[in-house]
């Protein structure tokens, strides 16, 4: 896998296809749309993760808390001990805020299929469309919440009179110059302001990936992506987008295949940054 930093977190199409998903290995898709991914056709002996049922609370509109993951790491048959492997829909983007949460809780073993469905389609690679699996319930413990991963609106707060601090804005330009409130898709959604936190860098998620096959950039290009907008390795980065998810896939790259020691998912990101009284916006 080039020379990521952490090139153990990546595996490819072939390796899936290679080493089936058993008692210590789960393999997992993840999607935003399971209507037009999983249930059209996944990977053999995969089982879904839907982002919209499973890893949002949606009383507190926050991530799912710890007792509600070890009851999703049980219902898939995962235990703290399982090797995961994690692919999705949207170029990982599900997949990799799913992975964030893992990390969150604490969970060792876990990787992304690169490319995800995106790649293991345009490579003709089988598909099935039998039900999900029915796996073994597990009795899965979870870490105590990693919180050097996560930032609040109090550490954004803070970021704004720090210069050893760097906010990257992976939305779309037009959302972080204001023209925008939502993506297209989105229209119900927005905030109740547009633009970005004052001094945030703007560096789209999609920017990381290849536009032919969904794979991570290589090392080299990842690094002329971020390094001239000054988010370099002895920054604190903070990365957000509008509700945290193309956050943590811009955080997936920073962390794991640039091994920045200090990078943080601010998920409250501009639903909660955009709706605040009294926080500075600029368009």
């Amino acid at each position: 896998m080039g020379d990521y930093a952490r090139p153990e977190v990546l595996v490819d199409t072939q390796w899936v296809q290679d080493n089936q998903p058993g008692d210590n290995r789960r393999l997992v898709e993840v999607d935003y749309d399971p209507t037009n991914a999983y249930e059209k056709g996944h990977i053999r002996g995969a089982t879904l993760i839907w982002w919209k049922r499973d890893i949002n609370d949606p009383v507190t509109r926050d991530i799912i808390g710890k007792k509600a993951f070890e009851s999703l790491m049980s219902r898939n048959g995962i235990t703290a001990d399982s090797e995961v492997i994690l692919y999705g829909d949207f170029n990982n983007w599900f997949a990799a805020f799913v992975f964030w949460i893992f990390k969150y809780y604490g969970h060792r073993n876990v990787r992304i299929m690169n490319g995800g469905r995106k790649k293991w389609e345009l490579e003709g690679r089988a598909y099935t469309d039998d039900a999900e699996p029915e796996v073994p319930a597990t009795a899965y413990t979870a870490q105590p919440p990693d919180e050097g991963l996560r930032a609040y609106l109090a550490d954004a707060r803070r970021a704004l009179d720090r210069d050893d601090t760097v906010m990257v804005d992976v939305r779309s330009p037009a959302e972080f110059s204001g023209q925008i409130t939502a993506p297209p898709e989105y229209p119900t959604e927005n905030a109740q302001r547009g633009g970005h936190i004052p001094g945030a860098n703007s560096i789209p998620w999609l920017t990381a990936v290849n536009d032919e096959d969904g794979t991570f950039k290589s090392a080299d290009e990842l690094r002329a992506n971020y390094e001239p907008k000054g988010v370099t390795p002895d920054k604190d980065v903070i990365c957000y987008c509008r509700i945290g998810e193309r956050s943590s896939h811009s955080w997936f790259v920073l962390k794991y295949l640039l091994g920045y020691p200090r990078v943080r998912n601010y998920d409250g990101s501009w639903t909660e940054w955009g709706n605040m009284i009294g926080n500075p916006v600029e368009k």
